[in-house]
């Protein structure tokens, strides 16, 4: 058995069972936390796999726990907030296409943590109502940036948090629109050419990990006091913070 799952290119048959067992932990520890889990498990697989094929299977393994997510918390999903934002998010992603940034992207990640670490601290600037204008704006927004870096999810859940109180509202709406965010990006690296059927194995034991990960983590998300909740979410978005900060000082060669 361990011969047949080292089909996939890079990794070996452990490895492969050590990438599913991983996808299972970091799904069930970003609805537990709010944030995190793709970063976490994308930290895992840079050591291994090379760029060309980290984001685009990193890519589906993250759409599709995001769709498994959103099917076991569909009933909690802001439903008004979906249209809103795929429409943005298609907007977005082809601007985001053609538009040859002129800013430098550590400059951009260096910005966006400096305003997300504001956010930690001064979260009612996140604070509305769920209304379709909010959601148009950060699906535009969020698949714009994107296109530039990986921390999308990292930028967008405050503001996804703060249309509602409930933990367990947030994580599923946030999952639903972060189908969208990778999707797209899925499928632009389809029509780059990417060869997704060459990793498909090993993308399919790590949606179906994510699944059973996604389950679990909504179980102990149903026994978390709102505090604890909100204060693990706080820590994690100042730890992704600085991460953008650091890798903002290590793009421009300070690090």
């Amino acid at each position: 058995m361990i011969e047949l799952l080292s089909i996939t290119p890079e990794i070996d048959g452990w490895m492969f069972i050590l990438f599913t067992v991983l996808a299972c932990f970091t799904a069930a520890f970003g609805v537990v936390a709010g944030l995190g889990g793709g970063i976490v498990l994308i930290g895992f697989m840079a050591m291994v796999f090379p760029p060309v094929a980290l984001i685009p299977v990193h890519g589906v393994v993250q759409a599709g726990s995001n769709v498994t997510r959103t099917i076991i918390a569909h009933k909690l999903v802001i439903k008004s907030a979906i249209v809103p934002f795929a429409i943005g998010a298609l907007i977005g992603s082809a601007i985001g296409g053609k538009i040859v940034i002129s800013i430098p992207v550590s400059l951009l990640q260096a910005i966006l943590g400096v305003f997300m670490l504001y956010v930690c601290f001064a979260p009612k600037i996140t604070a509305g109502v769920p209304t379709g204008r909010r959601f148009f704006v950060l699906g535009t927004v969020g698949a714009f940036i994107s296109m530039f870096i990986g921390a999308t999810g990292t930028i967008l859940a405050p503001w996804v948090r703060g249309v509602s109180d409930d933990r367990r509202v947030y994580v599923a709406t946030h999952a639903a629109v972060m189908v969208f965010i990778h999707g797209l990006k899925v499928v632009v690296f389809a029509f780059l050419g990417f060869q997704f059927f060459t990793y498909l194995p090993l993308m399919a034991a790590m949606v179906t990990a994510g699944f059973l990960g996604n389950w679990i983590g909504f179980k102990l998300l149903n026994m978390m006091n709102e505090e604890v909740f909100k204060r693990v979410f706080q820590i994690m978005l100042i730890i992704l913070s600085v991460r953008l900060l650091w890798a903002a000082a290590d793009g421009a060669g300070y690090i």
